[in-house]
């Protein structure tokens, strides 16, 4: 069954071509391009999972996390940070409120997907093996 993920990224063209990844393994997408934009997403779609940038123009991804999991609503929402940020610090402090995982662009579409179903539990199609059906500059390792 297709899940629904929020994509949380400031940069038009990261935004679209994550959305584009997603959509095409047989994912919903919804976008959001800053913390205030996140929070009412998540509040008014519950999506299954989100990407979390941490370079948010207004309020950080960290913050934006914390706050998503002080709210009832969204507090069981799985979030996963996808950031250029390699800091150290920055991925403690992501773990500390809740983030479930760290990962750095750019991401390959394998990993996306892998992501998608570790942290909720499925595929769209869990018999569909077919490649992502568009090229990539990424090379994938199995």
């Amino acid at each position: 069954m297709p899940k629904k993920i929020l994509i949380v990224e400031d940069n038009k063209d990261s935004r679209e071509i994550l959305g584009l990844f997603i959509t095409k393994i047989g994912h919903q997408v919804i976008k959001a391009c800053n913390s205030k934009e996140a929070i009412i997403c998540a509040e008014a779609e519950g999506p299954d999972l989100i990407f979390m940038d941490m370079g948010l123009p207004d309020v950080d991804g960290v913050k934006t996390t914390a706050t998503l999991k002080q709210n009832p609503k969204t507090s069981r929402i799985p979030v996963v940070a996808l950031t250029a940020w390699v800091s150290e610090l920055w991925r403690e402090k992501a773990l500390k409120v809740g983030i479930l995982d760290y990962q750095l662009k750019p991401v390959s579409p394998q990993v996306l997907k892998q992501t998608i179903e570790k942290f909720t539990k499925g595929s769209p199609n869990p018999a569909d093996n077919r490649s992502f059906g568009f090229n990539s500059p990424y090379r994938i390792i199995n």
